[in-house]
């Protein structure tokens, strides 16, 4: 008979919102078990170990926040970070604050079952451990399960295929190899300069072109260090008063109430500047068409003029709304198509016919090649939910009642799933912001939502349907005001063939999330039923 483990609150993951869920909830007392399907802490940073990857906010506020002395004691190295240092951070996270005895790794959770009458969670990891507690917290990330796409022959191809979200972690050699990288998203735009270093060739091929800002990444001098650390406390209250959660220099002032040269001077001051404060210049940008053109054609012209052969600037250059899909920050991308053993094959049209033993065939035409890169993305947001077999009220399964669209309450709750927390869910501003304040704002509220249910007695708590249908229609309300939800990209689960067309995050910005969140607590914890 398998033994069950009973804990006060199960918590799935162990990246940032995971690890600092345990922390929380060990201050009040709790028995708590982590389960994290990898062999070490960090979420994202632990899988995506793919050359090039980097964090896309600057690392002295890509962050956490809750204690002064981590804060003060870390030397952030580079304007931004790459994923080595930000493993060594989540380690030197789980260290300080002696979080691995309660992660039990290696355990990957198969299903999670709510049983009404005893009001527990039951979950069951792939090797058939079992696991009870009154409260379960998911907190598995907002882009942590791979998207693979289909490709007729895959099985077929000799050599090895990799997945940017999925890299081995003792890393890849292209020397001397032919490869092809499959996707134009951000870890291509981050990977291909460094592989397009090692490899004899390299072919790239794109269904979408993306926009690109330069990074301008340098290291961190010491004194800029120590000016960071002494106005920190100002730093960070002034991020949360802007959409995002980042401390960026938004402008009340409008594109196309300023003249072409006004516009060019700031463009261009933001182009210098590097990364994704370049769509904070002018109000409008993400409101307006003929404001976004302005911006986007501006990037065209700079893409032009880094490319050498017009065909292929032409193909690099973007047709959508700039900032529509996630704005990419790169390091000498568009460069990297002036050298010789470069190749880019545009399958906007014609996408490619299949992989076959020795590499890709594309408009009838078979690139040999020894390695293959899938940089395809994530099932964004609901992915990794999904991947689990989560049963709510009457055996209800999660998948199901997301076959229409994810739904929930403030992304942190659903209906039908009792005593169930999600960090950083769909419906909460998550990937439109910096994801560390986003995920302690979530955090520090899901512990105190458990603090006041065990102060008074209660024993459970759920999501009222009508709240979350309201929600839902607010987040899309939302949505439709702003230019981003009209391309087809990951925030609407448009680069996964089948998953409904819905725009998961909540666009109305980080300030206005949290006072939501905190009316809501404050107001017995409104469009919840409590028992």
């Amino acid at each position: 008979m398998v033994e069950i483990k009973n804990f006060d609150v199960m918590v799935v993951g162990a990246g940032f919102g995971g690890m600092y869920m345990l922390h929380k909830l060990r201050q009040q007392g709790l028995k708590v078990r982590v389960l994290e399907a990898g062999d070490g802490v960090g979420g994202t940073w632990y899988w995506n170990r793919y050359p090039g990857a980097r964090c896309d906010v600057e690392s002295v506020q890509y962050s956490l926040q809750f204690d002064d002395d981590l804060e003060q004691e870390w030397n952030w190295s580079e304007r931004y970070a790459a994923q080595p240092e930000i493993l060594r951070y989540a380690n030197h996270v789980a260290d300080r604050f002696d979080l691995r005895r309660d992660i039990q790794f290696n355990a990957r959770v198969s299903s999670a079952k709510y049983n009404e009458s005893a009001k527990t969670w039951s979950l069951t990891t792939e090797e058939g451990e079992q696991f009870e507690a009154p409260f379960c917290v998911m907190a598995l990330g907002c882009l942590s399960a791979p998207n693979h796409p289909h490709f007729d022959g895959a099985e077929n191809f000799k050599g090895p295929i990799y997945h940017t979200g999925e890299w081995p972690h003792e890393g890849v050699n292209f020397e001397g190899k032919r490869v092809a990288v499959i996707g134009t998203g951000s870890s291509a735009i981050q990977s291909i300069p460094i592989i397009a270093k090692q490899a004899k060739s390299l072919t790239v091929f794109q269904r979408t072109a993306n926009y690109a800002i330069p990074a301008n990444n340098h290291n961190l001098d010491d004194d800029y260090i120590a000016e960071i650390k002494k106005t920190y406390k100002q730093l960070r209250a002034y991020a949360k008063t802007m959409p995002t959660g980042v401390a960026f220099d938004f402008r009340d002032i409008a594109a196309l109430e300023s003249t072409d040269e006004e516009r060019r001077t700031e463009y261009q001051k933001r182009w210098d500047r590097g990364g994704l404060s370049f769509l904070g210049g002018f109000k409008d940008l993400l409101f307006v068409k003929e404001a976004n053109d302005t911006a986007a054609e501006f990037v065209r012209e700079k893409i032009r003029s880094l490319v050498d052969d017009p065909k292929v600037a032409d193909m690099l250059c973007p047709e959508n709304i700039i900032g529509c899909k996630r704005l990419c920050v790169d390091i000498g991308y568009y460069q990297t198509y002036n050298l010789p053993h470069v190749k880019l094959i545009d399958v906007s049209k014609n996408p490619i016919q299949r992989i076959t033993s020795k590499g890709v065939l594309a408009h009838d035409i078979e690139t040999e090649v020894d390695t293959i890169v899938f940089a395809t993305g994530f099932d964004a947001m609901t992915g990794a939910l999904n991947r689990i077999n989560i049963e709510g009220r009457n055996g209800r399964q999660l998948r199901e009642k997301w076959h229409g669209g994810a739904r929930s309450y403030l992304g942190l709750a659903i209906a039908g799933f009792p005593n169930l927390f999600t960090v950083t869910g769909p419906g909460s501003p998550s990937v439109l912001t910096n994801m560390l304040p986003s995920i302690e704002q979530h955090v520090e509220w899901i512990d105190r939502c458990i603090s006041d249910l065990r102060k008074s007695g209660k024993t459970e708590i759920e999501a009222e349907v009508v709240a979350e249908n309201n929600w839902v229609d607010h987040v899309n309300e939302t949505a439709e005001l702003s230019l981003r939800s009209v391309c087809s990209s990951w925030y609407v689960g448009a680069n996964v063939p089948g998953k409904p067309r819905v725009f998961m995050p909540y666009i109305g910005g980080f300030p206005r999330y949290v006072a939501k969140c905190e009316d809501v607590a404050s107001k017995e914890y409104d469009g919840f039923q409590l028992s």
